[in-house]
This record gives structure tokens, C-alpha cells and sequence, in this order.
């Protein structure tokens, strides 16, 4: 186990640095993977966007990983890049597969389980002060 202040990688501000962000998913994925500690709740993430109002998060899940029930203050994306997702809300649950997008209102809670070995896209898009919609 880490220490609180020893990170795993280094912190976003150093890893998104620049004018132009290009990013390699799938070798983002095979670096995430191949970690060596363990995965916490059956998945393991990284940050790879974290600018002004918006998130991207890549997960990389173990079958049977799940994100616990959460909601979020902004418009969510769920991009399944591999796998089969499935993700609950008081709505009900919808099995997301490769290539397919769900997108959640703001404040929607939900929870995610892959069904089997799954990679997700997962984005935050909050709504800037003062803006409509």
C-alpha cells in the first residue's frame, strides 16, 4: 500500500501539460493494466484530461469491477472502448457494449459493473457559471 502523499504516477498538471493534448488510449490502457498494484473494486483508472470544465477518465475493469452508486454535477459520458458495461440508475440498467455512449443528466446517480474485461471512457462535462444547459 502507498503512502498518502506517494502517488502512483505523476499528477495530471505534468502529464496533460502543453497546448495540444494528443492521447494514446490504447497505450494508456496496456500502462494501466500492467501495474503492479492491486485493483482497487476490480478496475484501475487515470486521469487523462483535466482542464477547466472538463474530465476524461480512463477505467480498465477486471470482469466483475464495479464503481459503487455516484452521481456528479455535470453532463456524464459513459464510452465503453471494450467490454460490456452494465450501468444502473434509478431509471433501471442498460448493458453498454463496445463502441456505444451513454450519456447521463447531471446529478443522475449511478453505478457501473463490467460484465466481463472492460475499458470505459468515462467524461465529466460540468456546466461553466452562468451558462445555459
Amino acid at each position: 500500500m502507498t503512502a498518502p502523499d506517494e502517488r502512483l504516477r505523476p499528477p495530471p498538471h505534468l502529464r496533460e501539460a502543453g497546448p495540444e493534448l494528443l492521447i494514446d488510449l490504447a497505450a494508456t490502457l496496456r500502462a494501466l493494466r500492467d501495474e503492479p498494484h492491486p485493483a482497487k473494486e476490480g478496475h484501475r483508472q487515470i486521469s487523462v484530461l483535466h482542464r477547466g470544465h472538463e474530465r476524461l477518465v480512463l477505467f480498465a475493469f477486471e470482469a466483475g469491477g464495479r464503481l459503487p452508486a455516484h452521481a456528479a454535477p455535470g453532463l456524464v459520458t459513459i464510452h465503453v472502448l471494450g467490454g460490456t458495461l452494465r450501468v444502473r440508475t434509478n431509471r433501471g440498467a442498460q448493458d453498454v457494449g463496445a463502441g456505444q455512449v451513454l450519456v447521463l443528466d447531471p446529478d443522475l446517480e449511478h453505478e457501473v459493473e463490467a460484465l466481463e474485461r472492460s475499458d470505459m471512457l468515462l467524461g465529466f462535462h460540468f456546466a461553466r457559471p452562468g451558462s445555459a444547459g
